[in-house]
């Protein structure tokens, strides 16, 4: 079942994980929305992170569950970046993507 996730970057010039090879590196709202539709659907991404690990063996596969239809739009409000992903990944593995992604520059508004 899809979940619809409302995402903010209030400051989305902060919205920058800790590895650059993770981290958003865009600018405006559509290209947010492309980078996190990339890391909820390509199976690559996880394993880049997953590669990055001291043991990458002990990792926990549910972490890699990713979702070829998820779809994610972007918006602009005044300075801010809002995001709307729909995707059937829980609400946890969505965190842990965006944490990587965005570090602490995200806020999760809503969830639908």
């Amino acid at each position: 079942m899809a979940v619809s996730y409302f995402i903010s970057l209030p400051d989305p010039s902060r919205a920058r994980g800790g590895d650059p090879a993770l981290s958003f590196t865009a600018n405006g709202a559509g290209a947010f929305a492309e980078q996190l539709q990339h890391a909820l659907a390509d199976p690559a991404w996880f394993e880049r992170w997953r590669n990055g690990q001291p043991d990458p063996d002990e990792v926990d596969p549910a972490l890699g569950v990713t979702d070829a239809g998820a779809n994610v739009t972007g918006s602009q409000d005044d300075l801010r970046i809002n995001l709307v992903a729909t995707t059937s990944i829980p609400g946890e593995i969505l965190r842990h993507r965006m944490s990587l992604l965005a570090g602490n520059g995200w806020e999760l508004r809503n969830v639908r």
